[in-house]
Formats: C-alpha cells, structure tokens, sequence
C-alpha cells in the first residue's frame, strides 16, 4: 500500500510538472492530478500488460521503444476517462508528456528512496 501511494504523489507530481510545461497539456488543479495519478496507476496494472502481450512482436522489433507508444496509450485512455478537467491536445502530446512523466518520476523516485 506504502508503494502504491509513493507511486501515486510522484505521478501526481510529475502530472503537475508537464501541466506547467506544456499549454495543450491540461489539468484542473491538484485533486485532478490526484484522481488521474490514481487512475492512471490502476491502468497501468490492468491496461498496460494487456497491451504489452498483444503487441509483443512489434516490441520485440523495435527493441522494447514501442513500450513508448503504450505509455501514450495509457495516459491517453486516463485523459479520456477524465473528461474535461484533464485535456491532451493529441496523441503527439500525450506520448511526449508520457516520456516526461517518465523521467521526471524516475527522478523525483531515486531522490524520495535515498
């Protein structure tokens, strides 16, 4: 559970973060980053293995970068879960915005860990 919610506060952060970054990229306020971090995080564990296994072949040819596109995929199904309050400007958005939350994530976890 501890795991889960550090997962949830970084995303959320990370959400917020590109928020600033980017104008097609849209969040209402934190407790939209919140609800879409907490989404996000039950697709990642339902969604995102489902599409790991249909799209094996073209992951394995590309060497593991078409794991890039399901990151898109997925934060493109959470802004479309959310409605209006959490917008992406196209598919284009969405997968750069999945590669920052991705690092910035990354980041922001090595430095809570240490």
């Amino acid at each position: 559970m501890k795991k889960f919610l550090l997962s949830v506060a970084l995303n959320t952060v990370a959400l917020l973060i590109v928020n600033q970054i980017f104008e097609s990229f849209y969040i209402e306020g934190i407790g939209t980053a919140i609800l879409a971090s907490v989404i996000l995080a039950i697709l990642n564990v339902i969604l995102k293995p489902i599409l790991i296994i249909l799209t094996l072949p073209i992951t394995i040819i590309t060497l593991g970068l078409f794991l890039l596109v399901i990151n898109a995929i997925t934060l493109m199904a959470t802004q479309g879960l959310m409605g209006d309050s959490f917008v992406i400007d196209g598919f284009g958005m969405g997968f750069i915005a999945s590669i920052l939350i991705s690092i910035i994530t990354l980041v922001l976890g090595g430095l809570v860990k240490d």
